[in-house]
């Protein structure tokens, strides 16, 4: 063969290669795919569902979130949060109140939407329809050590320079990457429509119980017409984190109200020694098990964790040899520890207080001053539960005290 065909030929298998796929479109793989599209490669995003789709969630965006999302990404928002109603399962409720915004509720369908629309728009193709069965890095399916298959259920194979798996914590790429979870929580939520009167006692207003199960709570979240209504609980007592839902729901004076859609779902936090990655294929969002364990925020760790995979799957679409791949793949996992990763860390001992005194805890949200601004501080994004701990004595000797 010529050098001009064999030329020929090596760019035609090139372009029979992505540089960067990534399964799942939610949040994490929205992110992923648009931070590697922007970085000028080819970009595939893969979802087994027809977008938009339903995703039970409270639809929090906290400020981190904000700080995360796309240059000019215009948030679909149902409502502006200006106060808190704080409970003990029902009992001394407490509303703080903020004159500047804490947070925002969106619905999921709408804003993972615009998120894909934005990587599409940086240059990321959106397949959806599509269920990804395994991912392959040696094999007959492999042509080299650079390339990773990803085997469709139909039997078809895309091939990649790099992999994100962001397809949930059930999802088949945490699997081969052997992400490990120390941490699986029952969160059951009903989406009630209730007339204008009903709304507009909830407008610009969420209310948060702290559940009468250990690290239970519950949570009100008003968007226009439609009240978002749910609860979240340790795995192994579905029925009673169903009763504790369905009592919620009765105190608040919603029975009446036939829900719209009633959804369950279990939310997954990796172990501190799980992997994120393995040889090119790395791991984000809720298939790494990356979310707050006390409150199981997830949207905020989905974004940041999401755009960190593009950027280091670039990194990694573009190294000739093992050596460097595993080189930036571990570059990508320092990264994540660093920062959402100290964050969980403070988490998990906060879930460790909030479990044994609930009640200390919703004394202090309520009652004491510095503690609400804290807690807005961290809707708003000023701040984190890390930061505070690192910089604030006082929180410093109440977490070393609950470690006792």
């Amino acid at each position: 063969m010529s050098s001009e065909n064999a030329d020929a030929g090596r760019e035609l298998e090139e372009s029979s290669v992505w540089d960067v796929v990534v399964v799942g479109a939610g949040p994490a793989g929205a992110s992923a795919a648009y931070a590697a599209a922007v970085a000028g490669r080819r970009v595939l995003l893969l979802e087994k569902a027809e977008l938009p789709r339903y995703k039970t969630c409270g639809g929090g965006i906290i400020g981190y979130s904000r700080d995360a999302l796309p240059p000019g990404f215009e948030l679909p928002l149902q409502d502006r949060i200006h106060a808190v109603t704080f409970s003990l399962n029902g009992r001394l409720a407490r509303t703080r109140r903020s004159k500047r915004m804490l947070f925002g509720l969106i619905n999921r369908p709408e804003f993972d939407a615009g998120l894909v629309e934005e990587a599409q728009k940086a240059g990321a193709e959106l397949r959806t329809g599509v269920t990804v069965t395994r991912v392959e890095q040696h094999g007959a399916a492999v042509p080299d050590r650079r390339t990773v298959a990803v085997v469709l259920s139909g039997g078809e194979t895309v091939l990649a320079r790099a992999v994100v798996g962001a397809d949930g914590s059930a999802g088949r790429i945490g699997a081969h990457v052997g992400v490990k979870l120390d941490q699986v929580d029952l969160g059951l939520e009903s989406e009630i429509p209730v007339p204008a009167t009903v709304a507009e006692d909830w407008a610009g207003r969420v209310l948060i119980d702290w559940g009468p199960m250990p690290g239970s709570y519950g949570w009100v979240f008003p968007k226009g017409d439609t009240l978002t209504v749910g609860v979240i609980s340790a795995r192994g007592d579905g029925a009673g984190t169903k009763r504790y839902l369905e009592d919620f729901i009765a105190r608040l004076g919603l029975a009446g109200f036939e829900p719209k859609i009633s959804s369950g779902h279990l939310t997954r936090c990796r172990s501190d020694d799980s992997p994120l990655s393995r040889g090119r294929v790395l791991v984000c969002g809720d298939a790494a098990g990356l979310l707050e364990p006390w409150t199981r925020e997830g949207i905020s760790f989905a974004l940041r964790s999401g755009r960190l995979a593009g950027e280091w799957a670039v990194r990694i679409a573009e190294s000739h040899d093992a050596v460097d791949a595993r080189r930036q793949a571990l570059n990508y996992a320092f990264a994540i520890k660093a920062g959402l990763g100290v964050e969980m860390g403070v988490g998990r001992r906060m879930l460790k207080l909030f479990e044994r005194r609930p009640g200390i805890l919703h004394a202090v949200l309520t009652g004491f001053r510095p503690a609400w601004k804290a807690f807005a501080g961290i809707t708003r994004g000023t701040t984190s539960l890390a930061e505070l701990v690192r910089t604030h004595p006082l929180a410093q000797r109440a977490l070393s005290a609950m470690d006792r």
